[in-house]
Order: structure tokens, then sequence, then C-alpha cells
């Protein structure tokens, strides 16, 4: 009894896995200044919100950033970016060391991607005036009309190789792109469903798209030449969505309605 006693102890010990952790070099490389700099983009809810009231960030970011620098054993600071432009320009300076945007090959030249830990399928969309009659994307994308979106925006970049006969039009932040839309500088604006639902409600009558241009893929994204740091985030990203942690955020957020884990080794 006792020999199966312990032959069971030792099966039970190798079932549980060891958290990922990184090397003493890939520690450094995902925070050369000793904190781990986060930059949350808080003008995409799926990806992270500021409290107008507290100022706290939330969303489904932070507790998976929160993890990564309890894994590394170093201190964590969230910045705020309200605009993907000016994120993806600090990217090459220096200023964060990780950050959550959508996996696009336009961005592979700025940063490097882990696997991507948020999906979601049909997501990007276009956000119609009360006005019109476009139903679906054929519609809108016919010689003569205008798209708004952000610039340097997933939305923008997808269009720009989606379209056949529609240009795009690029403004500096979503007000501005909904602005274009709404005043008739352009005949829709383009975002994912969530966010255009939401602001379907300041203009009645508008209208989300019944399809859409493109899925969504949203990872951990680093600066280029960081190829330890990468191959711990990475490896902490696929054990986070196999341990129900990426689930968790989505639930946490109120996002399970909008996004899925994406699959194993997702890009």
């Amino acid at each position: 009894m006792r020999i199966l006693l312990f032959v069971a102890a030792v099966l039970l010990a190798g079932c549980e896995t060891t958290p990922v952790a990184p090397t003493n070099e890939a520690a450094h490389q995902l925070a050369p200044t000793g904190t781990l700099r986060v930059a949350v983009l808080t003008s995409n809810p799926i990806i992270g919100t500021r409290d107008a009231k507290t100022g706290e960030i939330s969303g489904t970011t932070v507790p998976l950033v929160k993890e990564l620098a309890i894994r590394a054993g170093i201190e964590m600071r969230l910045i705020e970016y309200t605009a993907i432009p000016q994120l993806m320009a600090h990217a090459a300076v220096g200023v964060w060391d990780v950050a959550v945007v959508a996996i696009d090959p336009a961005r592979r030249n700025v940063v490097d991607f882990a696997p991507a830990h948020l999906a979601a399928d049909g997501f990007l969309t276009v956000l119609v005036r009360p006005d019109s009659t476009d139903k679906v994307m054929a519609d809108i994308d016919q010689p003569g009309r205008k798209i708004a979106a952000v610039r340097g925006a997933a939305p923008l970049m997808i269009l720009e190789r989606t379209l056949k006969n529609a240009k795009t039009v690029a403004a500096d932040n979503e007000d501005a792109a909904f602005a274009l839309m709404r005043d008739g500088q352009a005949d829709g604006y383009a975002q994912n469903r969530f966010m255009l639902r939401a602001r379907a409600k300041t203009l009645p009558g508008s209208r989300v798209l019944d399809d859409a241009f493109s899925g969504l893929r949203l990872a951990f994204a680093l600066p280029k030449g960081r190829p330890l740091a990468l191959k711990f985030v990475a490896e902490y990203i696929e054990e986070a969505k196999a341990s129900g942690l990426v689930q968790g955020a989505i639930n946490d957020a109120g996002m399970k309605d909008e996004v899925r884990v994406a699959p194993p080794d997702g890009h």
C-alpha cells in the first residue's frame, strides 16, 4: 500500500506544471529599466479602459500584464495611450516595453508579436449615417465612396488592402473619424463592432453594416530586438490561454460576448 501511495504521489507531482518564468537575460530584455512599462490603448475598450472618476486603468490587458510582471519578478507601470499612432511611434524610441495591439503585417517592421490571445471573426466593419442605404460592404465599396478610420490603426490598414473601389480617409483619432462620417465627409466609419455599436447610440438612425471586412487578432507586442523576452512572453501567453487566465480577463472586462480566446499559437 505504501508503495502504491508513493507511486501515486510521484505521478500527481509529475502532472503539476511549473509556471513559465524568464531567465535573467530575458527579464532584462523585457524590462531594461527594471520596471515593466506597459502601454495600454484606452480608446479601444477591448484592450483597456480608464475610469473617468478614479483614473484607474482596467480591461483585458491589465490582469495579464500584472501576472507577467509577477512571473518576471519586476515592478509594473501602466502608460495610457488614447491614440494608436503615438503608441506605435513610441515603440521605436524606448518609451514602453510591452503593449497589446491588433496583429497587422505593416507593424512587424516596428514590433514583434507574441501569439494572439484574443480573437474575433467578422469583427471589423463600418458604421453608416441614418440616410445611408448601404447594408453590406459591397454596397459601400464603390467608386467615389470614402470610409474613415484612424491613422495607423488596424481597421485603416486592413481596409486599404481590402477595398476594391472605395477609398480610405485617415483621421487622427476615433472622434475625428466618427465626425467625418457623421458630417458627410465620408460615407462610413470603420472600427470593431463593439465600438461602433456604442457610437451608433450617439447618432440615432445610424447603422452598423450586416457583414464585415475582416476579423481581429490581438496580441502582446514588444519592440524589435528582444528575442529572449519575446520567447518568454510567447510561452506565458500560451500558458495563460490554456490555464483560463485569458478567459478570466475577458469575463472580468465584460467582453465575453465580443471576443474569445485565440487558439493555441494563434496569429
